[in-house]
């Protein structure tokens, strides 16, 4: 906005009155030549602030050549100016509000789904480790059945939060331009524990990198230890 007026700041809040909005709780100018405003709190369910039609439309507000009128050309131009800045400052109070309306629409039952994922790759990593005990070794299939069985579960966990966190992702990349980082929005969201869950990516709207990814990861390192102890032991051509 311009630093200073030039003209009467009456003349200029003649100008922009008509496409003031609703949210607009004060407008004041300040002994520095600048206008100060005060929105009320936004929920951000709200549209996304945006000058009007009728700031386009207003023939009071058209460009007018300096050489040819230099007050109108002034007026205009400040005038111009303020509501520029207004909807700025609203559209910048809005973004992050509306960032973390629109996580509390998709989490849901998240949290749920997550502890559901710790509680069964807990069980994987401990059916994981018993292999390595002499114990097993005296009942081994059942063993390898036992982590087969927990390799599953803990696979249906993750497919069951990816279900989530696939609509988290995308909410992220929706407002990848907001001043709140993603665990910063997820916890103004009522979830600060969300900064260790495994969400993925959402670039684009394509969902990457989930948690079924890391898990199937995870089970193909243990599969592939596996036959490498059996090949070695000889248990296994």
């Amino acid at each position: 906005m311009l630093d200073t007026f030039s003209v009467p700041y009456q003349q200029v809040l003649d100008r922009i009155t008509p496409h003031l909005p609703s949210y607009l709780r004060k407008i004041e100018p300040t002994p520095y030549g600048r206008v100060t405003f005060t929105f009320a709190p936004f929920t951000g369910c709200e549209k996304e602030p945006a000058k009007p039609d009728s700031y386009y439309d207003d023939p009071r507000l058209a460009c007018v050549p300096e050489s040819q009128d230099a007050a109108e050309h002034r007026i205009r131009t400040v005038a111009r100016s303020v509501l520029d800045d207004l909807y700025e400052q609203a559209r910048q109070q809005w973004k992050d509000v509306a960032y973390v309306a629109d996580l509390r629409k998709v989490v849901r039952d998240a949290p749920d789904r997550w502890r559901a994922y710790e509680r069964e790759a807990k069980a994987l990593e401990a059916a994981y480790a018993y292999l390595r005990t002499p114990q097993a070794a005296t009942e081994w299939p059942a063993a390898i059945s036992r982590l087969v069985d927990a390799q599953d579960r803990t696979r249906a966990a993750a497919v069951a939060f990816d279900e989530r966190a696939r609509d988290i992702a995308h909410v992220h990349d929706q407002h990848l331009y907001a001043d709140l980082s993603q665990d910063e929005a997820l916890a103004r969201a009522g979830y600060p524990e969300a900064r260790d869950w495994h969400i993925g990516d959402g670039f684009g709207g394509y969902f990457r990198d989930g948690l079924v990814g890391k898990v199937d990861g995870l089970i193909q390192e243990q599969e592939q230890h596996l036959a490498k102890v059996g090949r070695l032991s000889g248990t296994t051509n």
